[in-house]
Parts: C-alpha cells; structure tokens; sequence
C-alpha cells in the first residue's frame, strides 16, 4: 500500500513510518523543505498548498504533523501557533486528499484526549461530549478542519491520544532521566488521571484505524487502565527501584509553566471503548508493563 505521512519525523510519525516500511508498504513523506528523493512530497501548511502529483496512488494518509503542546510557555502567540499548527495543516491535508482524481481510502487525521477538559475522576469515552477550555477547543477546531475529506466520502479518523510512554520523545523523555535521578515524584495532589499509552500500541493502533472500514471518527488511543498521577509516580519509582519523595506543589507549576499548569494538573480518565469494542488487543495495556517495554526499547 502506498501511505502517505505528514510528521513522519516526530516520535509517533518516525515509529510509524518504519513500522510501514517494514513491512513493505510504499511511505510518501510530507515535508516542508525541498524533498530529497522521490520517497518525500513537498506542502505548505501556512499557504495552504501540498504536490498534488505526490501523493497520486496514495490509498492512505496520516495526518500527524503539528507544534508541540507542551514543548513551551502558552503565550498568546504560541497558543496561535499550537492552533494555526494544526488547523491550517489538516485543512491543507483535507483538502488536497479530497481534490485528487483517485482519493484516498481513508485519512487517519490526529486529535488528542485534550479535546474532553478536565473529567475528574469521571471516566469517559468516545461518546462524552467535547469540554471547556484552550486544549478542548484546539481539538474541537482541528478535527473540523478535516470536513473537505469527510464530505469527499474519504472514511476520517481521528485518533484521540493520549500520553505517549517513551524514551524517545513526549513528556516521557523527560520524566524518566528526573526518576533515573531519584528526582521523580508526585505533580500538585497526585489525584488526577493520566491516560497513557505505549508507542507499540500507538502505532499498532493507527495501523489499526488504517485497516479497520469500520472506525471512522473520533477513536480513543489510551490503554484501558488510565491511572493517577500519584500511582504512575509509584510505579515508576517501582520499575526504576528509585525514590519518588520529591513532590512539585501546584503553585509552582503554575509560576513555572502559566496556563499549561492547567493541564498538567487536570484530570482526564479516558478508555479506548471503539478500539476495545472493535477488537484492538492492546500489547501493554497496564502502565508497570508500557515503562518496563519503554525502557527495553531501543
């Protein structure tokens, strides 16, 4: 199968691709810069603009390009960017996908769990309606900015992640050296939920969404046991056989890190009930299992 990725040099994106390639599928690279070699299709997101020719004979694509969330401090125009990031990007992808002569079966177009606000100790799924505030309204704008694919007829999913559990990237990259450290420990009360999820399973589940006719919409990508932040403190001080009595107060997070603090501190309990109900088998669905298979990864 011909596959065509934007974000391919992301954590999620770079797995992704060699995933596909390892098993012999045909992967078109979105970049931005001159392409070095007929496997690379220049776009634009900003203009609005991608090499139609390139992405001829492509029966998939998968969106996965955007700023980083967490990368720095929310200002004003960094909040514009995060947006702007992934709304003109999934437009441009849209829209060029849907004006090919041949389309493309489906669009894996990416979303975030950020898109429920802050759920307590309430678990939700799929079928919770969107939450309040900046990361709510992002995901809200982002998946809408996928419409021109829809009304083509291109079956769009939107796969809504979670935390991604790996050495290589994410907020886990950073958190492991700080408990290798002996630094680890709590963020604010420890009581909020994080939904996390492996890197096998992230792309063992967009290759999911790929393969399956019968996902279409939004598709939570999280393992079925979302902990709190208390108890992933526990258990990766556990795997780590390090001590996990540091602790950052709420207020500091939020001198340290402004608006984002919000979300670090919020709660999101979200389960994976289209991928459970569909048969998606989760290789790590418990955390101890993600950090140990995180830690062996290469």
């Amino acid at each position: 199968m011909r596959i065509a990725v934007t974000g391919s040099s992301g954590l999620i994106g770079s797995a992704l691709c060699d995933s596909l390639a390892a098993d012999g599928h045909e992967v078109v690279r979105l970049v931005r810069r001159a392409p070095a070699g007929p496997a690379e299709v220049r776009w634009d997101p900003r203009r609005g603009t991608v090499d139609g020719a390139g992405l001829a004979g492509c029966e998939a694509v998968v969106h996965l390009a955007g700023a980083g969330i967490g990368d720095r401090r929310w200002t004003d125009a960094r909040k514009k960017e995060l947006v702007d990031s992934r709304v003109l990007g999934t437009g441009t992808i849209a829209r060029a996908a849907a004006g090919l002569d041949s389309p493309p079966r489906v669009l894996v177009s990416a979303s975030a769990i950020g898109i429920y606000g802050d759920t307590g100790d309430r678990a939700v799924d799929e079928d919770t309606p969107p939450g309040s505030g900046f990361l709510a309204e992002l995901c809200q704008e982002w998946e809408a900015a996928a419409d021109p694919a829809r009304a083509a007829g291109i079956r769009t999913v939107h796969p809504r992640t979670g935390l991604v559990v790996a050495k290589g990237g994410g907020a886990w990259a950073r958190l492991f050296p700080l408990f290798k450290a002996g630094l680890g420990g709590r963020l604010g009360d420890g009581r909020q939920f994080w939904s996390f999820i492996s890197l096998h399973d992230e792309v063992a589940a967009i290759r999911y969404a790929l393969d399956t006719a019968e996902l279409s919409g939004p598709v939570n990508l999280t393992a079925p046991e979302p902990l709190t932040n208390r108890e992933i403190t526990a258990l990766m001080g556990k795997v780590l056989h390090r001590p996990t009595v540091a602790a950052v107060p709420e207020s500091v997070l939020r001198l340290v890190l402004g608006e984002l603090a919000q979300d670090v501190v919020g709660s999101q309990r979200v389960l994976p009930k289209r991928l459970s109900e569909s048969g998606f088998r989760f290789a790590f669905p418990a955390f101890e299992q993600t950090v140990t298979a995180a830690l062996s990864a290469g």
